[in-house]
């Protein structure tokens, strides 16, 4: 594949060059000039450098014809003695090199190094609006989400809960410890009638004692801050709607 690239590409100089030149070209003057182009710090082949031949013979800044390397950095066509040779490639510094006038043989072979150019380009500022009157308009309309603590106190108010407990249903674990309890309840008193605590003498004896401590008297201070509770949650929450007041 390689050497049939460097065939072709010495076929196509070699016309460029015959009909390219003029009839006053003598057989002695011309080269085939080859090489390859490779960068400076690197070694890396520069694929594809542009080459620009200047007949000796021409105008200053006329130039006749031109080729490109491959992509091994590789060229070959004919040229003539004292032809200056372009080199230019994208990201690297310009290079010119001629074709010395004290050449024995018809070939000509050259190792071209580029050196790495580096382009500073002006700098570009992107905005996502295209005005700075629509930057104002979104930011001062700007809805700023909740932050993490926003969400988690929202999450834990009080109104919230009591609606999560009465819509939804128990979970897995509890479900399966009332089931539990219910079927050992069953099971311990199959056969029998269960107890009725209304009839039970112990358990009124307890009653009676407890209620002469004053053990089922409100307590005031828990009473009031209840009632204080209350109060901060009808303030924050709109208790018809479930919706946390503007």
């Amino acid at each position: 594949m390689k050497n049939s690239i460097v065939f072709f590409a010495a076929v196509i100089g070699l016309f460029i060059s015959i009909f390219g030149y003029s009839q006053s070209a003598t057989d002695e003057d011309l080269v085939q000039f080859s090489g390859i182009v490779l960068s400076a710090d690197s070694l890396n082949p520069v694929s594809f450098t542009t080459i620009i031949i200047a007949d000796s013979s021409a105008k200053k800044g006329e130039f006749l014809k031109g080729t490109a390397s491959d992509y091994y950095g590789f060229f070959s066509f004919i040229a003539k003695k004292n032809d200056t040779i372009y080199f230019s490639a994208v990201g690297y510094k310009p290079a010119t090199f001629v074709i010395p006038d004290t050449i024995v043989d018809r070939r000509y072979s050259l190792i071209q190094l580029m050196a790495a150019d580096t382009i500073l380009l002006s700098e570009s500022v992107i905005y996502p609006w295209p005005s700075k009157e629509d930057f104002k308009d979104v930011f001062v309309n700007l809805d700023i989400p909740d932050d993490d603590i926003t969400v988690a106190k929202k999450n834990i108010e009080l109104a919230k809960l009591k609606e999560a407990a009465r819509m939804y249903a128990r979970e897995g674990s509890l479900n399966y410890r009332q089931y539990i309890n219910s079927t050992t309840s069953k099971l311990y008193y199959a056969g029998q009638i269960p107890p009725n605590n209304l009839l039970n003498p112990f358990a009124w004896a307890q009653f009676i004692k407890a209620w002469k401590e004053g053990k089922f008297k409100t307590d005031k201070k828990l009473k009031k801050e209840i009632k204080r509770q209350l109060e901060v949650d009808k303030q924050r929450w709109d208790y018809d709607e479930w919706e946390e007041k503007e």
